[in-house]
């Protein structure tokens, strides 16, 4: 499980990331990032709602979410918020093919970003 300062964990944060972040989505999640200041740490929260499956199956799609980003982390990805909102298609997925899709859609959700904050490398990034 991510440690406590890769979560997103307050409300305002959440609205924020969904409400004015970039998103792309697919057939198993809709993922959703904003902007960091430099340097921090990258934070990740799960939307997995009741048309996901009773308690047991949307516990078993949040724990395989879970795993996706802790592998992401590993691979030192930093410096955005993140929200994936499981999709009901989720609960059926196998692990693969829901990794191989939060990967794909990770990666088109930070290259909005970049292209939303104009793209620059040697600009100097305002935090959100």
């Amino acid at each position: 499980m991510p440690a406590w300062q890769h979560r997103v964990t307050r409300g305002d944060d959440y609205r924020r990331t969904v409400r004015t972040g970039s998103r792309v989505g697919g057939a198993y999640c809709i993922v959703h990032a904003v902007l960091r200041s430099p340097g921090e740490p990258a934070r990740f929260g799960f939307i997995v709602s009741k048309a996901v499956g009773g308690a047991v199956v949307r516990n078993l799609v949040r724990r395989r979410l879970k795993t996706i980003v802790e592998r992401r982390l590993a691979a030192g990805f930093a410096g955005y918020d993140v929200v994936i909102r499981a999709l009901p298609a989720s609960a059926d997925a196998p692990f693969s093919e829901l990794e191989r899709e939060v990967g794909r859609s990770l990666t088109r959700v930070i290259e909005r970003v970049g292209r939303a904050d104009g793209a620059d490398p040697d600009r100097e990034r305002r935090p959100v």
